[in-house]
């Protein structure tokens, strides 16, 4: 019996291990060359895995993005919320999330992925419900806490502000600048500027 489990939790292990392989070769090669110049079998090579493997995980290229593309967007909100605990006041804990969500922005390639790749590959509609379920959730959670959560086009369009710092900063804006404008604009929303 014992045999019998070390047996299944390699054969797990092995494929988990395949899997991320597959997902880290695919997020080096759409941050360098963009989804639509990536092919599955580039991803394949990269990873030294093989194309029927890749199917066993993923469905098509799309089904891999999108993956790609939840990991980042749940390390963007796993960031923000480290970057603000359970504790703080809620005007402090949207200040603290905003420079946090910032931060996670410039980890190498993730808003080429998030801001640029995702929509232009997967559409609008559906990376907009991934930013739902991750960084724009904690906004609007944050949002709701400080007591301004009951104007619901507030989240949406703080949200985008939030991108579009992003962006700038990616395109070598002065980061310093973008995240005090950014934190200004947080604190008159806030009532606090």
């Amino acid at each position: 019996m014992q045999g019998e489990n070390r047996v299944a939790r390699s054969n797990r292990e092995r494929t988990e291990a395949t899997r991320q392989a597959l997902l880290d070769a695919a997020r080096t090669l759409f941050v360098e060359r963009g989804y639509g110049d990536t092919s599955t079998p580039d991803v394949c090579a990269a990873a030294g895995i093989t194309r029927g493997a890749l199917y066993h995980h993923f469905a098509d290229k799309r089904d891999l993005f999108r993956q790609v593309l939840a990991d980042e967007a749940a390390a963007v909100a796993a960031d923000i919320e480290a970057g603000a605990p359970a504790g703080l006041d809620p005007a402090e804990a949207l200040m603290a999330g905003a420079q946090a969500y910032l931060d996670a922005m410039t980890v190498p390639g993730r808003t080429r992925l998030l801001l640029i790749e995702g929509p232009a590959a997967l559409g609008l509609r559906e990376t907009l419900a991934l930013d739902e379920a991750n960084a724009a959730r904690t906004l609007r959670v944050g949002l709701a806490a400080a007591g301004v959560g009951g104007k619901g086009e507030l989240a949406p369009l703080l949200s985008a502000a939030f991108d579009r710092a992003a962006l700038e900063i990616e395109a070598g804006a002065d980061a310093a600048r973008v995240r005090e404008a950014m934190l200004w604009l947080l604190r008159r929303a806030l009532g606090k500027a």
